[in-house]
């Protein structure tokens, strides 16, 4: 049983999804957990169930994330969004605001957290990278740069936390049953010139050995872990919880 008695948690993106399912993970393991994310009625909610703290943020305003300083023992950089169509056709802005929100703003609060975690000797960073952090998908430029931009990230981050306890690695799904996922299927359709009912097990599962989406909780007990004092020889790993996407 991983114990988390005593220590504070931010996860970003925390009102829904795997993010909310880390919440919930981390306070039954007795942390104090902060509910980042842009829906603060969401995350009022989420965060009053577990007797925690809500945060409405918008992360893709890098600006004001600046001089932000972060009192916590573990950060999970989860937030994200997805945009699916080819390059020639990908809006620029749509490419920066998602570069903005799920690798700018990771470094951000990875910054703001590390001097309170240097002080007491203990840190522990959890990035919700995806199998496209380590292969790439057509049509997906912007998610799969930010992906592989959080791994390099993540490798610094533990290069640089690990003489001060400090832990950094990503963790790897393949497509989990979240919003972010089902809001996707008809853009994928659409490209691929297929019913939406066959998007699932033509597109999302065509390179997956086992067959069928990853659950929000299987991700989030992988998270616990990581937070916790027995994964303290874990960092600049990437852990893949893909059904055998990525042993191809």
């Amino acid at each position: 049983m991983t114990d988390l008695t005593g220590r504070r948690a931010l996860v970003t993106g925390g009102a829904s999804g795997i993010g909310a399912a880390c919440a919930r993970v981390f306070a039954r393991a007795g942390a104090h957990v902060i509910v980042a994310d842009l829906n603060g009625d969401a995350a009022t909610a989420v965060a009053g169930e577990l007797g925690g703290e809500a945060w409405q943020v918008d992360l893709s305003d890098t600006a004001a994330l600046a001089d932000l300083e972060l009192d916590v023992d573990i950060l999970v950089n989860n937030a994200g969004i997805q945009h699916v169509a080819p390059i020639e056709e990908f809006d620029p802005m749509k490419f920066s605001l998602i570069l903005r929100l799920m690798l700018e703003s990771p470094f951000l609060l990875i910054r703001a957290a590390l001097p309170k975690m240097y002080e007491r000797g203990h840190g522990r960073i959890i990035n919700l990278s995806s199998a496209h952090g380590l292969r790439a998908s057509a049509f997906k430029s912007a998610y799969v740069t930010a992906k592989h931009g959080l791994e390099g990230l993540s490798k610094v981050t533990a290069l640089e936390g690990g003489p001060h306890g400090v832990t950094s690695n990503c963790i790897n799904p393949a497509y989990v049953r979240t919003p972010l996922v089902e809001k996707q299927i008809a853009d994928q359709a659409r490209i691929h010139g297929i019913p939406e009912s066959e998007v699932v097990e033509k597109v999302m599962l065509a390179e997956i050995a086992v067959k069928r989406l990853v659950e929000p909780e299987e991700v989030a007990d992988l998270a616990l872990w990581l937070a916790g004092d027995t994964s303290g020889m874990v960092t600049g790993a990437s852990y893949t919880m893909d059904g055998g996407w990525t042993a191809r």
